[in-house]
């Protein structure tokens, strides 16, 4: 396990995945943890679909993940000629074979198993054909593709996940190397590249575990070094399906512009599919690096739960330094509290920071401290008025209007007197005037809050409150 080299190899048709960059931190973390490589190959291959863009916003979202790579990332399609050359290398040693069987030859006897209800497997026709025919057929302009000559027995792997795993040759086809336009096929490129960067350890999800057997016959094939695997668990919706936009964000960009910090995303995303066998749920890089273990990680399926996510975000929070937390919002919001004095949105991001699960609701409440006017939900209004806290309001703008000495004392003094004049509990007092100060019914202490608006705000926003109720 010494010095090892791995890794994550995005396909550029699309924003990063949130099971991707799973994938990506178990392959760093284990990189980090045994003084080895992460590396970043691009599999742009398919060039209709693979776009500059999204190879700009797999980089740029690890690069925010702080997920960096130890050396120049790989462009797949750079390497076409290196793919060429080792399928020509297959034919001349005998291990791959000129296959001319056509589509609609292939499309019959498919239909044909079908009905018998049988396993379709592609015959070996033209897999011991001789030369000469072989070159008559070329010269009749018959197509061909390239397809390895799987050899009798079985192919055993041990993975780290799953354990050993046996499949038996006679269960796979004589799989395609080289389309009929040429172009190698991935399960092919994808270890030659493997083995040209030295990969010691393939670390991918476990919908890749079909392929691993058809990989291992290629390097078999041309003799060269096998990698060792490890396949990582799915990650489902709550449905127990796999994971959609109708269950939650899947791309990490997503995640980014709701408010989550980088250490937020990857401490949960560790925990899909990984158990540290403890209690422990809230994760630091460097924990992470230490406690981390393949022989930890489940073979089933892990669920997606945003709601665990929203709670290890706000225990992040809670523990971050109100500056840092500070940085990460004008990070996300630049003209965050422009015009204000940075000692005053120091405090008001000290005094709600606890209350919030993400940067982006931090930025969301702070507003409430920057103007004095609200815009109030007409539903809150209607459930939280009625004529008993409208005389509440009223009370305590009189009272608020008198007070000289502005101190938690005084603000307690006056609750104090309010719940005795109208008989109610203190709940009865806070929730209208919390209404009242900040448009929503939850947030920081109610005297904390008051005393941080000061009392020419308060006052206008009871004046408004009233006006608008009245």
């Amino acid at each position: 396990m010494s010095n090892p080299r791995v890794r994550f190899a995005p396909s550029p048709t699309g924003y990063l995945h949130i099971g991707g960059a799973r994938t990506a931190l178990f392959n760093w973390l284990f990189a980090k943890q045994n003084n080895g490589k992460f590396l970043l190959r691009i599999e742009d291959t398919d060039l209709e679909r693979s776009k500059e863009e999204y190879v700009n916003q797999i980089t740029d979202a690890l690069k925010w993940l702080g997920l960096n790579w130890d050396e120049d990332i790989i462009l797949q399609s750079k390497n076409n000629s290196r793919h060429q050359e080792m399928v020509s290398r297959m034919l001349k040693d005998g291990t791959a074979y000129k296959c001319f069987l056509q589509k609609d030859e292939l499309d019959k006897l498919r239909r044909e198993s079908e009905k018998k209800k049988e396993v379709f497997r592609v015959p070996r026709t033209y897999r011991d054909l001789p030369v000469e025919k072989e070159k008559e057929l070329i010269k009749e302009g018959k197509s061909f593709t390239i397809r390895i000559k799987v050899p009798d027995g079985e192919t055993e792997f041990n993975d780290l996940v799953y354990g050993s795993i046996k499949v038996q040759n006679k269960d796979l086809d004589d799989f395609i190397i080289a389309r009929s336009d040429g172009s190698p096929t991935y399960n092919f490129v994808v270890a030659v590249d493997d083995a040209d960067m030295k990969i010691t350890h393939v670390v991918r999800g476990d919908d890749h575990l079909a392929n691993t057997p058809k990989q291992i016959l290629v390097y078999r094939a041309l003799g060269l070094d096998e990698p060792i695997f490890a396949h990582l668990p799915m990650i489902l919706g709550s449905d127990k399906k796999r994971l959609s936009k109708r269950h939650a964000a899947t791309n990490v960009q997503e995640y980014k512009e709701k408010g989550f910090t980088p250490k937020v995303i990857l401490n949960y995303l560790s925990l899909l599919g990984w158990n540290p066998d403890s209690d422990q749920e809230i994760f630091n890089e460097n924990d992470l690096v230490k406690s981390f273990q393949f022989q930890q990680v489940q073979k089933k399926s892990a669920v997606f739960d945003e709601k665990k996510l929203l709670w290890i975000s706000q225990q992040h929070l809670s523990e971050m330094n109100v500056r840092d937390l500070m940085n990460e919002i004008y990070a996300l919001s630049p003209g965050w509290g422009d015009g204000l004095e940075w000692d005053y949105l120091k405090e008001v991001v000290k005094l709600i920071k606890d209350r919030c699960k993400t940067i982006k609701e931090v930025a969301t409440m702070s507003e409430l401290f920057f103007t004095d006017k609200i815009d109030y939900d007409p539903d809150l209004l209607s459930k939280t008025f009625n004529n008993e806290s409208i005389a509440i309001i009223k009370d305590f703008h009189t009272a608020l209007n008198t007070v000289e000495d502005w101190s938690r004392v005084e603000l307690e003094n006056i609750f104090e007197n309010i719940m005795e004049q109208h008989e109610v509990v203190i709940g009865k007092v806070m929730k209208p005037i919390r209404v009242a100060l900040s448009g929503i019914p939850f947030g920081p202490g109610i005297f904390d809050l008051i005393l941080l608006l000061g009392k020419d705000v308060c006052l206008r926003r009871l004046r408004h409150t009233l006006s608008e109720i009245e």
